[in-house]
């Protein structure tokens, strides 16, 4: 008789044995993750996050982890008192704020991710897109229609920027070393201004210009859903744009998605979209025949 145990060990072995084509098939390429959301927040899955990005690695995988900190932010500027508020989902960023935001985002929020990939067997160093000047970033410009005369306004979001140029260098030598290079979304402008930077966005340019094999985006969701709101676990960037102007895929799902298809038609193999609240879901789309997202890819 079989025991429950045993039923364990078993369904482990057949677990690794389903991983082993995926490991070898991934050998050396990069995976840029955008880690965020609900699994950023909660201890455990961080700890969860930590340990499969380390396991990544050491079976040959060169991850590159680009991580975001909103509520973290929001929740620093509340405590000093600071007001903010939000265009487009962009955090409107004075000279004050971005202070916080850089202090936030390439201090504690960053040194805590690297700290946990170190704890889980990793050698993880942390950066900002300033450091190396990793991240050249411009100002942000966004406009809005007035309905009533119809003028389109330019509007001053502050020291919000894009990705003006990654700088690959530092990260190849790092990747190339072994190290686990985990990445605030700071970027540095042509006259050293600060620049708060979206961290999908970010996770997209690093992702394109690394022609990283895959770009890997952890949400607070399942993934891309159809009108019925079943997921869509598989995707052709043409496709995915005519849901978008069909109004299938609408709200916070378009940006995301905008990224993962610039990453795709800038030479990303495929890009994903994951549900971070999924324990190893990082292992479980990497490594097994079903995955658990929704993958984009080009045709």
């Amino acid at each position: 008789m079989t025991s429950s145990k045993d039923e364990d060990f078993h369904r482990t072995a057949r677990t690794l044995s389903e991983a082993l084509p995926y490991m070898r098939r991934f050998a050396g390429a990069t995976f840029v993750v955008k880690y965020g959301g609900h699994a950023m927040g909660d201890d455990e899955l961080a700890r969860t996050f930590a340990r499969d990005v380390v396991l990544m690695k050491q079976v040959g995988i060169n991850p590159v982890v680009v991580h975001g900190g909103g509520p973290q932010i929001g929740a620093m500027l509340e405590r000093l008192k600071i007001k903010s508020s939000f265009v487009d989902g962009l955090r409107v960023t004075d000279s004050e704020t971005v202070d916080i935001v850089e202090m936030v985002l390439s201090g504690s929020i960053n040194k805590q991710v690297v700290t946990e990939i170190n704890a889980a067997g990793g050698t993880a160093i942390g950066l900002s897109g300033k450091d190396g000047r990793l991240i050249e970033a411009r100002k942000l410009e966004r406009t809005t229609r007035d309905p009533e005369s119809n003028i389109e306004k330019v509007l001053d979001l502050g020291f919000v920027g894009e990705p003006a140029r990654i700088n690959p260098e530092l990260l190849l030598g790092l990747i190339q070393s072994n190290v686990i290079p985990v990445i605030a979304p700071i970027g540095v402008g042509p006259d050293g201004e600060t620049y708060n930077i979206n961290a999908d966005t970010s996770a997209g340019a690093i992702a394109a210009t690394l022609k990283a094999l895959k770009l890997i985006m952890l949400t607070d969701v399942a993934g891309v859903l159809d009108k019925s709101g079943d997921l869509i676990s598989e995707i052709s960037a043409d496709r995915a744009r005519d849901l978008m102007v069909d109004g299938t895929i609408h709200g916070g799902m378009i940006p995301k998605l905008e990224t993962c298809l610039n990453a795709v038609e800038s030479g990303v193999t495929a890009s994903h979209i994951l549900d971070g609240r999924v324990p190893h879901v990082l292992l479980l789309e990497t490594f097994t025949a079903a995955g658990v997202g929704t993958m984009i890819h080009h045709a």
